[in-house]
């Protein structure tokens, strides 16, 4: 299994993306960097984009990607819960803002969506895709993505603190979680449904001791203005841990 970080931020500049992570060429979650990270022809090998929930930072390139595949006549397989499907369907592809493409006939759809439920193993393009609950402001889910080969890599998407009954239900090699400001926004973080590395190591604790073992942990959605401050933090919670912690960035190629 191959995973390229296309976009690692929760803030978008030049150097930086809003999050989007891809698996194999085939498989995008969350559409934050997607259209400006991937060449014309590498956004139509795409064959599905799960989306984790409906925050403009991880959705935003969902019309875009919508446009570019009208444009060649192809469909898109989107995946997500109904929360989503009812804010693209409201606010962005509305028909004002962009074409109703949620409402395409079924013959030759522009964007074929499903909508998951939570703890229900999928089977999308080869790939067994489990969607697991985890604590946001809105109703957002991590993914777990297991290859036909047996490797796992499990996406938090946003999440704050409390991610117990979510480390039951995994496994996987690789882990990638959201750290989203450093230390001194403890409080903030814990009310915006985020995590800070001091944060993050409780977790990590937590998944230790349920699951025996800690895999390999790549660390994204950080502030830009903060990721010196964060990286240092991360860095201390890493030898605490004796553990491999990682600051994800935008180009990132990992491997399973």
């Amino acid at each position: 299994m191959n995973i390229q970080v296309l976009g690692a931020h929760e803030c978008e500049s030049q150097n930086s993306r809003l999050i989007s992570l891809l698996i194999d060429d085939a498989l995008a979650i969350d559409a934050g960097g997607l259209t400006s990270s991937l060449s014309f022809p590498a956004q139509q090998r795409l064959k599905a984009i799960p989306l984790t929930h409906q925050h403009y930072d991880h959705i935003r390139d969902v019309p875009a990607i919508a446009i570019n595949f009208a444009l060649r006549g192809n469909t898109i397989n989107i995946y997500s819960t109904l929360p989503v499907y009812d804010a693209l369907s409201t606010h962005l592809l509305d028909g004002k803002l962009y074409p109703k493409f949620l409402e395409q006939p079924q013959k030759n759809p522009i964007i074929k969506f499903t909508i998951i439920e939570p703890h229900k193993l999928m089977l999308i393009e080869g790939y067994s895709i489990l969607a697991v609950p985890v604590n946001h402001t809105i109703p957002t889910v991590g993914y777990q993505v297991t290859s036909p080969d047996g490797k796992a890599v499990f996406y938090t998407g946003d999440t704050g603190p409390g991610l117990t009954d979510c480390w039951r239900c995994i496994s996987p090699q690789l882990l990638i979680i959201e750290v989203t400001a450093p230390n001194r926004y403890e409080e903030f973080a814990k009310e915006s449904g985020h995590l800070t590395p001091g944060l993050l190591e409780q977790e990590l604790t937590s998944f230790r001791g349920l699951k025996g073992y800690l895999p390999q942990v790549i660390v994204v959605h950080m502030n830009p203005w903060q990721e010196t401050e964060i990286e240092t933090e991360i860095a201390a919670v890493a030898k605490g841990l004796n553990n491999p912690i990682t600051l994800g960035y935008e180009g990132m190629q990992l491997h399973l």
